[in-house]
């Protein structure tokens, strides 16, 4: 495994991330997360996502966990682990908090950031991110806030979530005015459908502010899997009541059939369709880190092997999956979710 720094800082991450969002049950437990974190760590994944919201909470609880029993165990140091989480949603699920439990102020900030360290039983985490972009709070009390977090020792830097290039362009600016700490990251969704902000909206804050990636859902929500091509998957996200109206299940046929014809792409690197599509999104160089999950720790192998095939995916073999999924970028509109808080007005 190598690394890449993320963004504009001195912070090395592998190029592959072990992230947290999953569905959790009974079968979720700290020892079973130390066996995954155990699998990703052996092959050098020395960088683990989670958020508040995940498992309302217990997302952070079982990585919290898992990290101090391998601490305790002599299987890593605190100083050999990249973790981060994001605040936003808060951790009673999307609609479950008060008026003031989500979103990006200076309030919760500051206090979603003390209890993410109570639930990960940490004294600090390495990143923290803005989990979405916040209509209703001015981007100078969030920056100012994330400051704050940083200065106490909290976190050592902050990035943004699925925010629009201009306010992350506003953030720096304002941090830059006021000599604050600018963000260095986002995390955007990023996979063969999915491209408009990082390959085109982005661009100009790659050189502008050396801005760093750490990008979700490489294998489209299980579409790049192949394992849909006869319908939804049993025991996938997807079958789950929360997917069933949402927007990230759109144009779900069309990409089960786009998939379908890059198989013999993916054939003919001598890999798997779904480690063909993780290696597309990590040949990407302006990605400091895809972030990979799994169910099992031998979907985790099978899923890390995809570094095998990176330097395989050539301007040729690009060239051939863009003839099937004929991409065509559109521009990015405000997340609904950034209107979260708008019940309570």
């Amino acid at each position: 495994m190598t690394h890449r720094f993320l963004g504009n800082s001195g912070l090395l991450v592998s190029k592959l991330a072990l992230g947290a969002w999953m569905k959790y049950d009974e079968t979720f437990t700290v020892d079973a997360w130390y066996e995954m974190m155990t699998v990703a760590f052996k092959h050098g994944i020395n960088f683990f996502d989670t958020a508040e919201v995940y498992g309302n909470g217990q997302a952070e609880e079982l990585l919290g966990g898992a990290i101090k029993k391998g601490i305790a165990e002599g299987a890593w140091s605190r100083e050999d682990l990249v973790v981060d989480t994001k605040l936003y949603f808060g951790c009673y699920g999307f609609t479950g908090s008060g008026p003031n439990g989500q979103g990006n102020s200076r309030k919760h900030i500051v206090e979603g950031m003390k209890a993410s360290l109570g639930r990960l039983q940490l004294e600090y985490v390495d990143v923290v991110f803005c989990h979405q972009f916040d209509s209703y709070t001015p981007i100078e009390e969030t920056v100012r806030a994330m400051n704050y977090v940083i200065e106490k020792g909290w976190a050592f830097y902050w990035g943004t979530s699925e925010w629009l290039p201009s306010d992350i362009m506003e953030a720096c600016e304002i941090a830059d005015r006021l000599g604050l700490i600018r963000p260095i990251v986002e995390q955007p969704q990023y996979n063969i459908f999915v491209r408009s902000k990082v390959e085109y909206e982005y661009a100009n804050l790659y050189n502008k502010y050396k801005l760093g990636l750490t990008t979700w859902s490489p294998l489209a929500f299980g579409t790049l899997t192949g394992k849909y091509t006869t319908g939804k998957a049993e025991g996938s996200r997807l079958t789950q009541p929360t997917y069933q109206s949402s927007r990230l299940v759109d144009g779900f046929a069309e990409r089960v059939e786009m998939a379908d014809k890059m198989k013999p792409i993916a054939a003919g690197l001598g890999c798997s369709l779904a480690q063909m599509s993780i290696a597309w999104a990590v040949s990407n160089e302006h990605v400091s880190a895809v972030l990979v999950g799994a169910s099992r720790p031998s979907q985790l192998e099978e899923n890390l092997k995809a570094l095998d095939v990176v330097s395989k995916i050539t301007p040729e073999v690009k060239a051939k999956i863009d003839a099937i999924v004929n991409f065509v970028p559109t521009v990015s509109t405000v997340d609904t979710h950034t209107h979260l808080r708008a019940r309570h007005l």
